[in-house]
């Protein structure tokens, strides 16, 4: 659930109150945001090459947003 949300709902004025009681992670979880991150990676060299573009060549500017 999105941090926010479950702020409201659970009526903390703080984000981390609901951050530190609400979210727990270990290695699975980082394990498997890592997994994410390359499939975002290979995904971006994909579509670089079908755009034409090559490794190294011409980089694009992109902003990364944290999802959890």
């Amino acid at each position: 659930m999105n941090p926010k949300t479950l702020q409201y709902l659970m009526g903390h004025s703080d984000i981390g109150v609901t951050m530190n009681v609400y979210t727990h992670l270990g290695m699975e979880d980082a394990a498997a945001e890592m997994a994410r991150m390359e499939e975002v990676e290979s995904a971006r060299r994909e579509q670089e090459k079908l755009n034409g573009v090559k490794e190294g060549k011409e980089k694009q500017s992109r902003k990364m947003f944290r999802v959890v």
